[in-house]
């Protein structure tokens, strides 16, 4: 038994390294592209948080550069994600009386535009939108932080299928 798991680690030791292809983690497919360059995702929605920018623009590169097999670049690139934050909102969702909220609704929009140059037929210009309820009683600045990451880990998943593994 020991035996064959030496043999079996040697073998995917010495056939990973040689695999080609655009395959990524997710089973996505990048094809033949090795570059992407990600602009900054500026704010412009009604409610701006100075830091949602950044937090979405880095989002969005690490999970590209986590989950595939490309490399980000400053210039000319395979890949181009653009975009920005077209909506930060707080809505009321649910009333605990006439005249009382319960429950509030946190939603992040952003609009993305991607460009593939050596695939053309899978460009896209789409929104994303993801939300978060929480309780009215909560302060939301206590509670922004950790509501906006959960969201934008979702915007960003939204983001990489939609852009590699075309769903």
């Amino acid at each position: 038994m020991v035996q064959f798991c030496r043999i079996s680690i040697l073998f995917l030791a010495l056939a990973l390294p040689s695999c080609k292809g655009g395959y990524s983690f997710t089973g996505g497919n990048v094809g033949d592209a090795k570059t992407m360059q990600v602009d900054f995702f500026d704010n412009n929605a009604q409610i701006v948080n100075p830091e949602a920018s950044q937090w979405v623009t880095e989002a969005i590169k690490d999970i590209f550069v986590q989950q595939t097999p490309l490399e980000l670049v400053q210039g000319p690139a395979d890949m181009y994600i653009s975009g920005e934050i077209n909506e930060y909102s707080l809505r009321p969702q649910a009333a605990r009386g006439p005249s009382e909220v319960a429950q509030m609704l946190f939603t992040i929009s952003v609009q993305v535009e991607f460009i593939n140059e050596l695939a053309p037929e899978n460009n896209f210009n789409a929104r994303f939108s993801r939300s978060r309820p929480y309780d009215a009683d909560l302060n939301f600045s206590d509670i922004e932080n950790e509501l906006a990451a959960e969201i934008i880990k979702e915007l960003r998943e939204d983001v990489l299928n939609r852009a590699i593994a075309n769903w």
